[in-house]
């Protein structure tokens, strides 16, 4: 059984009867060629062969459960509020009209209906759901918290979700063909070198690797990086020991900081005795 998402998209569409009204709503058939796509349609890709055997059961049964629109600000036109696949099949299944309930909805709530719909229903990928996710935050101005409640997903999930959209265009393209799965996406979006990404994905593929694989070569990864950048800033042995000649001769913390045949010295005091003392040492050893 799935989980509830938000108010359940049966407390947004009330539960349709073979009645002319439902849930005091009044059933009406309207022309599709009045109905205007959502524009907060969160899903971009449809699956075709799915369509057409939707199209073949409404030739057969007609549109079982209504469509939800709300008026356009064109007169006589509406905007589709949820049954996106309905309204695509009745239109290859040569239907003139098909069964809505018009409800004045605010816009909202029109994105909430739509994203609900298609999350209950698994029709979204991956990336489609983490651009749903950030249009909804954007033009709605509400926090990951709050969308986690509207959709009954813990935060960490929204935020994980998102994330995604960090990625290239190529590896946001594999995970909207299905060529690799969100847990990889959300390995590979731990790392911020877009090269050992795109590097990573492409062996994903060609080794058919799982997500814990790829979660131990990114960790084998981060590793080497880690140690590659020690040794890069490693400290030469002679520069240590002038450090620790300074420091002796000064009677304080010396660190020099060699940048090839460049470099600084940075002596440290404690108080402004402590730097008169320290002047007075410089004085005295330049005199020598």
């Amino acid at each position: 059984m799935k989980k509830a998402l938000g108010r359940g998209l049966d407390a947004l569409i009330p539960e349709i009867t073979p009645s002319v009204k439902t849930g005091g709503e009044e059933i009406q058939k309207i022309p599709v060629e009045k109905i205007k796509p959502s524009k907060y349609q969160p899903r971009k890709k449809f699956d075709n062969t799915k369509i057409n055997e939707l199209a073949d059961s409404i030739k057969k049964r007609g549109v079982i459960q209504p469509l939800v629109v709300s008026p356009s600000p064109v007169p006589g036109e509406y905007e589709l509020v949820a049954g996106e696949r309905r309204l695509r099949a009745s239109r290859i299944a040569g239907l003139k009209e098909v069964p809505v309930i018009i409800r004045h909805t605010a816009e909202k709530e029109k994105f909430q209906i739509s994203l609900i719909e298609n999350l209950q229903r698994e029709d979204l990928n991956p990336v489609e759901e983490a651009k749903a996710y950030q249009n909804i935050m954007k033009e709605f101005n509400i926090t990951q918290e709050e969308l986690s409640g509207m959709v009954s997903k813990d935060r960490s999930v929204v935020a994980n979700t998102v994330r995604l959209l960090g990625l290239g265009e190529k590896i946001q393209d594999m995970i909207e063909s299905g060529l690799i799965s969100a847990g990889h996406a959300r390995v590979l979006a731990g790392i911020d070198d877009r090269n050992r990404q795109n590097e990573l994905a492409n062996e994903i593929i060609r080794k058919k690797l799982t997500v814990r694989e790829i979660e131990e070569l990114v960790q084998e990864w981060k590793q080497t990086s880690s140690l590659a950048r020690h040794k890069k800033h490693k400290r030469a042995p002679e520069v240590i020991d002038l450090e620790n000649k300074l420091q002796t001769l000064l009677g304080t913390k010396v660190r020099l900081i060699s940048r090839g045949k460049k470099g600084k010295i940075i002596i440290f005091f404690y108080s402004l005795d402590d730097l008169d003392r320290l002047l007075l040492r410089l004085k005295k050893t330049s005199r020598k």
